[in-house]
């Protein structure tokens, strides 16, 4: 692959996929790190280096998806695990579309969005406002974790700009094919690379919207995390936060260049990033190192472990139908069929029979076949190592992961591990929450 590095094993398909984004710009330089898989249009743990142009669908749609890791000054002998992870099941909200009930009134993030120059992102300020501080589903967590060297308590979470960044990368996608925002676009895994030219308006417009959805992001992670640590009645003592889906502009080699990373981590000589594995493996807080190897990745690692299964084969058969679900969703499990509940004479939404909440018609995925985990027995497995876990589901089974200790050791001298952190909770989406969000 020309102008391409490759640490670890790469399939043909993600390999071709790179190549199509590296020939979009004669001359792009182009890096898979190990934990690379199939993406939408760009691969997942793929970096690309252009010098003239952004590309939205490298970026992905969740822009500025990563993580965040604080320690605190509790030791996890210290801490009921159990009642922590129960709390933080009822308190943070998870799944599509989710709001959340604890409301933010100020934030800087809401006056750069009052002010971007998108209109259409100025738009979305209310469902902004309504969703920062919630984590939304796939593979997006909120974990907690004991350091090996000193049982010191850390908090880990990971997600990104949820519907505000999906909706930004779609509509930017649509005014790059000279359509509306809004207009639908082809979002197949085979989609080609859309490049935007730097010195354009729709480019710099671009750049000025994925910013601003950068620190929504970040905002949400800080907010989660925070209020977890308040929810242990902990002081933070550390903190590594990290986007993995961004571009940046960096120099490498004597020039710059617009630095696409989708699912991979920054990690610059003295840099930090937290690298989260499997829901049954270790976290790892990692340092890059200044190496000649470290300048071939563009001085970028892994963010994950990767997936080695895809989540509809993991997973098995599923359609998706719409359901009423109580609202109150923290502290009423009700959910009903489609039909059963009909709006009011002037729209009035349907009340829950169980607690009297307002009920949300909800997208649920409804299992039609069965997939190739075994959802029950990894939940068992999982309760075995003294994990407490809350949600998940098959796709998201260790199973479906490569093994974090591999795709670091393919990174081999580029970074070094500061601390390894063994995972005790984990709390993410339920099973039959429908996930559309991409990369």
């Amino acid at each position: 692959m020309s102008h391409a590095v490759v640490f670890g094993e790469a399939d043909d398909r993600t390999r071709a996929q790179l190549a199509r984004c590296l020939d979009a710009e004669p001359g792009a330089l182009g890096v898979l790190c190990a934990d690379n898989h199939l993406g939408y249009a760009m691969p997942v743990g793929g970096v690309v280096g252009y010098r003239h142009h952004v590309s939205p669908n490298g970026v992905g749609y969740d822009i500025a998806c990563g993580n965040c890791a604080v320690r605190t000054n509790l030791i996890v002998r210290d801490v009921d695990v159990r009642r922590v992870m129960d709390e933080v099941w009822k308190v943070i909200a998870f799944g599509l579309g989710r709001l959340n009930t604890e409301r933010i009134d100020e934030h800087p993030v809401f006056d750069a969005i009052a002010r971007s120059p998108v209109r259409e992102q100025r738009a979305m300020l209310q469902t902004a406002r309504n969703q920062l501080g919630t984590v939304g589903s796939g593979n997006h967590y909120v974990d907690l974790f004991e350091d090996r060297a000193d049982g010191a308590l850390w908090v880990g979470v990971h997600f990104g700009s949820r519907g505000f960044g999906y909706k930004t990368c779609s509509g930017f996608l649509a005014l790059a094919a000279g359509k509306e925002w809004g207009a639908r676009v082809d979002d197949s895994m085979d989609a080609p690379p859309t490049l935007i030219a730097l010195d354009t308006p729709l480019g710099q417009d671009y750049w000025a919207a994925m910013e601003i959805a950068g620190a929504y992001a970040y905002a949400g992670r800080d907010w989660v995390v925070d209020r977890v640590v308040r929810l242990l009645g902990a002081q933070p003592t550390d903190r590594v936060h990290n986007h993995h889906n961004f571009a940046w502009k960096e120099t490498h080699g004597g020039e710059t260049l617009v630095v696409i990373r989708k699912g991979a981590t920054p990690a610059q000589s003295g840099q930090r990033g937290f690298i989260g594995g499997s829901m049954g493996e270790d976290a790892v807080i990692v340092e890059g190192v200044d190496h000649p190897e470290s300048a071939k990745a563009l001085y970028s690692t892994v963010h994950g472990a990767g997936r080695v299964m895809s989540r509809r084969q993991a997973r098995g058969k599923t359609k998706i139908v719409r359901e009423w679900r109580c609202g109150n969703y923290r502290n009423c499990d009700f959910a009903g069929a489609a039909g059963r509940f009909r709006r009011g004479p002037n729209n009035e939404t349907p009340r829950c029979p169980k607690c009297g909440h307002k009920l949300r018609f909800e997208p649920v995925e409804q299992q039609l076949a069965a997939g190739a985990v075994d959802w029950p027995s990894w939940q068992a497995r999982i309760a075995a190592q003294g994990i407490e876990l809350r949600g998940g589901g098959a796709d998201e089974a260790p199973e479906c992961y490569k093994r974090l200790p591999d795709v670091l050791a393919a990174h081999g001298p580029t970074i070094r591990i500061l601390h390894r952190l063994r995972v005790i909770g984990v709390a993410m989406a339920g099973a039959d929450v429908f996930d559309p969000f991409k990369d």
